[in-house]
């Protein structure tokens, strides 16, 4: 993303700030080190969506009051040691490059900065980011400063930033979209590419790897998430990260994958037979599922309640496998239907937003329709990303194959 995307949402953040307060988000811990190994360093990325920094060790401080901002960027120094293992950090430059904030300074500096701002009484509220679900979270910066504000200096109120930076999170600006469209490009080539490669006696692995090295071709080093991609009655395990299963003749494969370009997720889903045939059984699960998707794209559109995409998605999958003699009545369906049917995508795959309220245009999340039938050995999900837009919204993934027709001629 361009510096601007985080100027501007920083200043969407401060905005929402009444009072002058001190504000301080943290990237994360630098790497933690075992043996001469380090584990790989994923920044945090509320962090991330404010400055586009992704560097360890870096704190970012700003002084609201008012129209007044003042903001400092706090860096690790350079350590020629440190780096030959590491990596090379960042300089001031860069780092100004990236976020926009002209005041870079080295950590080293941050807590006395800090004391002598808060000393000075002006300020008596302190905002921080509380992302985590438990104090007792590892690497928990923002938990850890928190406790020690209490003890050193009890008359600082302290408010949490994380209800502000989810409302912003909630509606992608057009720069996201585009790379969200991006994204969608190279997963689409990664699903593709499995189902080219697709035959009986395939080992889980080697669909993974058809898709990791696609990926690789189009400059994405890592997914957006780890890759589910599994065979057979593996696919009755929801979150499967194995990969040692083979798909036998007749049997369904399926992807729940996604690539990541310019920080912006996706998370697509496909099933198919291994040998590029669905059977009769095969077809009638397949086209339930696909029905119910369809409907949800026509549906979907401003104003609707975000909790209604889950329920409606049950609903009407329901009525489909109902017509087909699966289900009788509706309290059956939990036997077919495991998980639930839409999530928020953006900086993190489950996206941090508020989705308490009503669906608004420039929302993007998942429509995810699921069926597991363990009596004739069929599981699959078909998971497409839903644009929100003015009067409805657009399916991003929709070149993805996913009709049955499409499936079996690509795979053709």
């Amino acid at each position: 993303m361009e510096k601007t995307f985080h100027i501007e949402n920083r200043k969407a953040l401060y905005s929402s700030i009444n009072e002058p307060a001190l504000v301080i988000m943290f990237s994360g811990h630098a790497p933690r080190k075992t043996a001469d190994e380090y584990y790989p360093f994923f920044a945090n990325r509320n962090f991330v969506y404010m400055t586009g920094v992704e560097s360890p060790g870096t704190i970012l401080m700003a002084e609201v009051d008012g129209s007044c901002i003042r903001e400092t960027m706090f860096i690790l120094p350079k350590d020629p040691l440190e780096e030959r293992w590491t990596g090379r950090r960042l300089s001031p430059d860069e780092v100004m490059e990236k976020s926009g904030i002209a005041n870079i300074e080295y950590t080293e500096s941050f807590e006395k900065k800090f004391d002598k701002l808060i000393s000075s009484g002006k300020y008596t509220v302190l905002y921080l980011d509380f992302d985590k679900l438990t104090r007792n979270e590892p690497d928990n910066e923002a938990f850890q400063l928190s406790e020690t504000v209490k003890k050193l200096y009890p008359f600082m109120n302290q408010r949490n930033l994380l209800p502000y930076i989810k409302s912003l999170r909630t509606v992608k600006k057009q720069c996201e979209i585009d790379a969200m469209k991006k994204a969608e490009e190279i997963t689409r080539a990664g699903i593709v590419a499995m189902m080219k490669a697709s035959k009986p006696g395939m080992y889980e692995y080697q669909y993974k790897a058809e898709f990791d090295y696609t990926l690789a071709q189009h400059g994405v080093l890592s997914p957006a998430f780890p890759s589910i991609v599994s065979a057979g009655s593996n696919n009755f395990y929801l979150h499967y990260y194995d990969y040692r299963g083979q798909a036998l003749d007749g049997d369904m494969v399926l992807n729940d994958v996604g690539a990541c370009y310019d920080n912006e997720c996706n998370d697509v889903s496909r099933g198919w037979p291994c040998n590029g045939k669905f059977s009769e059984r095969q077809k009638l699960l397949y086209n339930c599922a696909y029905n119910t998707s369809e409907y949800m794209f026509k549906l979907i559109k401003p104003g609707m309640p975000m909790a209604d995409v889950d329920a409606t998605i049950k609903k009407y999958n329901y009525e489909q496998l109902k017509e087909i003699s699966v289900c009788k009545s509706y309290d059956e369906i939990g036997k077919y239907m495991w998980h639930g049917g839409a999530h928020h995508v953006g900086y993190d795959v489950h996206d941090v937003v508020d989705e308490s309220g009503l669906i608004i245009p420039g929302m993007v999340f998942c429509v995810d329709v699921g069926i597991y039938h363990e009596d004739w050995g069929i599981g699959f999900r078909i998971e497409d990303n839903c644009l929100v837009t003015e009067d409805g919204c657009i399916n991003l993934s929709a070149e993805t194959p996913r009709t049955i027709e499409e499936i079996e001629d690509i795979m053709r």
